[in-house]
């Protein structure tokens, strides 16, 4: 006869994981175990105990706040891109009629600071100078040869053959804004045509956060596309 003790047999609680695992295999098991749902109490920000049930509604309504928030958001992107819509319609219809080329620079620059709402802005026309004396617009428009050395820290914009928005180096807001420069926060360079092969145009803003390089820059695409098509008609 054996003298040997059998071990005790010892039952092992499930692991965390393991009920995790059951539950989300069995996601009836607490309609059929309402009593222990309505018992369970989870701990709350407030210190205070809550049933799994006011858990539950806590967390729905948080992310109903969140949904109403995010719609909020596109509800207002909408109402921004309406407007800027508008205004763009508007300025196609003031381009269309214009008949010289004084007329449709003072179209623009009205536009920019009255519809767009720039603090400053710039028309750069690469063109022999002495060919629009006779032009006097003010400092919003400047004619300047597509190889002056003052252009050359525009090198990389020019080339890229889209807006540009954000901050700019010194000697670009010098020569663009020039005695206004230290009132620019940031700015936004529009190219005229491919590869700015008429121009560019330069928005400034005294607020460093309204052009950003991650804003959208579509608009100011469907404006550079307007004023560089007026200007092709001169």
């Amino acid at each position: 006869m054996s003298t040997q003790r059998k071990p005790d047999f010892v039952e092992e609680e499930p692991s965390e994981q393991a009920v995790h695992d059951y539950l989300a295999e069995h996601p009836d098991f607490f309609e059929q175990h309402g009593a222990l749902l309505s018992a369970l109490q989870l701990p709350s920000t407030s210190g205070n105990a809550i049933s799994l049930v006011e858990r539950q509604v806590s967390v729905l309504r948080q992310k109903d706040l969140k949904l109403e928030r995010q719609l909020k958001d596109l509800i207002d992107v909408a109402r921004t891109n309406d407007v800027l819509a508008a205004k763009i319609h508007e300025l196609s219809l003031q381009l269309l009629a214009a008949r010289d080329l004084e007329t449709t620079v003072v179209t623009v620059e009205e536009a920019m600071r009255s519809g767009f709402g720039a603090d400053q802005a710039i028309l750069i026309l690469f063109a022999d100078p002495e060919l629009f004396a006779d032009i006097n617009v003010g400092r919003f428009f400047r004619v300047v040869e597509r190889n002056d050395a003052s252009i050359k820290t525009f090198a990389t914009f020019l080339k890229a053959n889209a807006p540009r928005c954000g901050q700019i180096r010194d000697t670009q807001r010098k020569f663009l804004f020039q005695t206004d420069e230290s009132d620019i926060g940031s700015v936004a360079l529009v190219p005229l045509g491919k590869k700015a092969e008429i121009g560019f145009l330069a928005i400034g803003s005294i607020d460093g956060n309204r052009f950003h390089p991650g804003m959208s820059i579509d608009f100011l695409a469907r404006v550079g596309d307007l004023v560089a098509g007026a200007l092709k008609k001169f």
